[in-house]
Formats: C-alpha cells, structure tokens, sequence
C-alpha cells in the first residue's frame, strides 16, 4: 500500500456510528502513515479501526492476579482491600456522605474525625490525621514544624525508595534545612545531641525502608533518640514508612514507636496496614493540630473513599483474629508454608504444572531480608506475555526458563482464574 491507497477520515470512519470513531480513524491513519513511509504495510484499516475503538473504551487500571509471591507489590498496586474495607467504599461512593458535616450538632464537622478515634485506640496516640500518603505526610510534618529551620537526620537514613523519591528532597521542598548526622553505617544519640543548635528544629528518624546495612552498623533505638530530644525540647518525628499495626517479623509497630518517646509517628496506610494508599500521622495533640491547621494540608488530605476504605480496615483490627484472616496481607504474610504449597499443587493439577518451592516476600520497602517460604507452579516460560495480556492479566516470575505463579499471593478463588488463564493461552 502506498500514501495515496489511504483513504480520507471520514472515509474510513463511514458507517461506523461510535461517537468516537472519526477521531480513532484518524490515529489509525496516523500509525499507517508511519508505517508505509517506514516500509511496512499496515494491513486491515477497517480491522485496526475496531481494534482502535475497543482500546478506547476498555478500561486502563484493571485487576491483576498477583502471582510473584511478593505481598506488597508497589508495581501491582500494593495492598488489595479487604471485604470489609469495600464495602465501607462502597456505602459511602453510591451517593452523599457526613464527610464534612457534624449530624448530632447540625453544622460544619471535621473529615479527620471519621478515623482520628480509632486510630488513637490502637496506637495509643493523643491524636492521629490522615493524608494522601506517607510522603505527603512527611512533608507536611516537616513544613508544620521545620520550615526555614534545621532537621537532624542520621546520613545512614537518607534513602531512597522506588520512582526516585529521596528524603533529602522532600526535606528541601518542606522549607526545612537538612542537617546530616553520624556516618553511613554508625549512628549514635551523641551526634545528635552535638548537632543541636539553636535553628534546630526537628529530629527526624527515618527507617530504611527497602534494605539493611549489616557488618559494622549503629543505630540509635527511639527511645535513645527521645531522651535527647525531651532534655532539649525538641519534637521526634518517627517515619516508619510501612507501618505494622500487626506484629509482622521484626518490622517496628507504630504503638512501640510512640511508646518509645516519639512525638509523631507518620506511614503508610496501603503497605502492611493492608488499607488504601494513605499517610497516617499519630503522636502528641499538640503537633498534630499544628499540621491540621497548615495550608499544605489541605492539599494532600484524604477523599472520602480513601476514608471509608480505612475505616473498614481499622475496624477489622479491634479484633485481632478477624484482622489475619480478613486483611488479605496479613494473611498472606502469615500463612503457612503448608497451606501455600496444598494450594500450589491444586493449580499444577488443574494447569499439568510442576511443584516448586520459592521463597516470597514481603516487598513495599519492609522487611527487605525477610524470606516467607512459598510453592509455585511452574509452567512454560513462553506463557508470561499472553497471560499478561490476558483478562485478567496474571503475572508471575520468569526464572530459569520456565514461569512460576507463586501462590502465597494467590487466593483459594484465584487459583481457578489462573488456571482458566494459563489454558486460555495454550
């Protein structure tokens, strides 16, 4: 085909009565222009119109079968929901909601004050509030308390996480000064104690998130780090980044923090919470009400599906038992080795796959050294791309030529869906 053979845009898009069609036509056009002058032919116009129109009405964020044995998976949208947690979202999304308004006193209310009693009741904090996530909550902790003044931060602290997101950076943009302390790997509560000057602001712990240094390493605890800053008066900002409510390996709680002597204690509400993507911020009433009340805050609050969602996850956590069976990362995190490899041998007899034992991880930046022993099924590494694109996709782990679909991150109901997966695509 050469330039000249295309037809016009209303040609191609004629008898095509999709309000979209004229402007899919012409990006079909477009790409076959491209083609033609790059050599290749560009086949069924009037096939790739179709496929150009169904492309524009499918839906972009789709639910994916996590078969990676990673728990939370940052790239595959960190922690699912639990049924509670949606049908909170539910309730509230289909029509108005108190989100603003106070019904036993008739006038204006708080949208903080939906999750603020309950956080207190299982941290033990004097007050909590919610923002869009845990950057956002560092940030605004840092702007409220620190701007224009001096932050204290061990150089063994300065990290950063995934997409480029580096503490030194959002300390610049809070308008506080970052002031680095100890060494990369030994850190004590002497060397902040000998930074503090009189532009000393904030003492900022930060765990490190997404890896360990081992060897010859110090660091101080929190409440090494509280004795210091309550002998200078000075405010302990704790960013735990994950942010366990549960007992999860090692990982530090939020409520050990606060019981530590941190002041506030700001993380995540869609990592091992199991909740929506949120920053949480617990800690003392008064340096709360100063973050409340800054301008910034208005900007990285929470909506109110992101509320209700923690809402229902919260609630689920006044009963512990019920929290590890129905916060889907709890239960995977701590789900038997057992009942992962009984559930991997149900897929490899639906798929003709093979045991395999794996190892899974926690991921979303804690617990980097933490092993959860797991079983997959593996099968023919040349199924990874069309499962990908399957509905709904599956992905798993291309290793050693063959494909795995861990199971430790797959539900009982799931295991059947990748099964009608992998034989859609054989």
């Amino acid at each position: 085909m050469k330039l000249r053979d295309l037809p016009s845009v209303d040609e191609l898009a004629r008898g095509n009565d999709d309000p979209l069609a004229v402007d899919a036509a012409r990006i079909v056009l477009a790409r076959a222009r491209e083609e033609i002058q790059a050599g290749a032919d560009p086949g069924d116009l009037e096939a790739r119109l179709g496929e150009e129109l169904a492309s524009a009405r499918s839906a972009r964020l789709r639910r994916t079968l996590n078969a990676t044995g990673v728990v939370v998976h940052t790239n595959l949208g960190r922690a699912p929901l639990a049924e509670a947690a949606l049908d909170r979202v539910r309730e509230v999304g289909r029509g108005y909601s108190n989100l603003e308004y106070d019904l036993s006193a008739g006038t204006r209310g708080s949208r903080q004050d939906h999750v603020a009693g309950i956080l207190r009741r299982l941290t033990g904090a004097e007050a909590a509030l919610v923002v869009n996530n845990n950057a956002a909550a560092v940030l605004l902790a840092l702007a409220a308390l620190a701007e224009g003044r001096d932050v204290l931060v061990s150089r063994g602290e300065l990290i950063e996480i995934g997409d480029g997101f580096r503490i030194p950076d959002v300390l610049a943009r809070s308008g506080a000064r970052l002031v680095e302390v100890g060494t990369t790997n030994r850190t004590r509560a002497a060397d902040y104690e000998n930074a503090i000057g009189p532009e000393t602001a904030v003492l900022l712990r930060v765990h490190q998130s997404n890896f360990r240094l081992v060897g010859f390493t110090e660091l101080p605890s929190v409440a090494d780090l509280a004795k210091v800053s309550q002998r200078h008066e000075l405010p302990l900002v704790d960013d735990l980044g994950s942010g366990a409510l549960a007992q999860v390996e090692d990982e530090p709680s939020v409520r050990e923090s606060l019981d530590g002597g941190a002041d506030l204690v700001c993380f995540s509400g869609d990592k091992l919470l199991g909740g929506p993507q949120a920053g949480i911020v617990v800690g003392r009433a008064d340096l709360v009400e100063r973050l409340r009340r800054h301008p910034l805050q208005r900007a990285v609050r929470a909506d109110k599906l992101t509320l209700a969602a923690l809402e229902g996850t919260l609630a689920l956590y006044l009963e512990p038992s019920r929290a590890l069976q129905e916060i889907p990362v709890l239960r995977m995190a701590f789900e038997s080795a057992e009942v992962v490899r009984a559930r991997a041998e149900r897929l490899a007899g639906l798929t003709g796959g093979e045991i395999e034992e794996t190892v899974g991880r926690i991921g979303g930046g804690a617990l980097p050294l933490a092993e959860l022993p797991s079983f997959a099924c593996a099968v023919e590494e040349e199924l990874a791309a069309p499962l990908r694109a399957g509905d709904p996709p599956v992905v798993g782990v291309v290793r050693d030529g063959r494909l795995l679909l861990d199971c430790r991150t797959l539900s009982d109901a799931e295991v059947e869906e990748v099964a009608a997966a992998v034989s859609r695509c054989r």
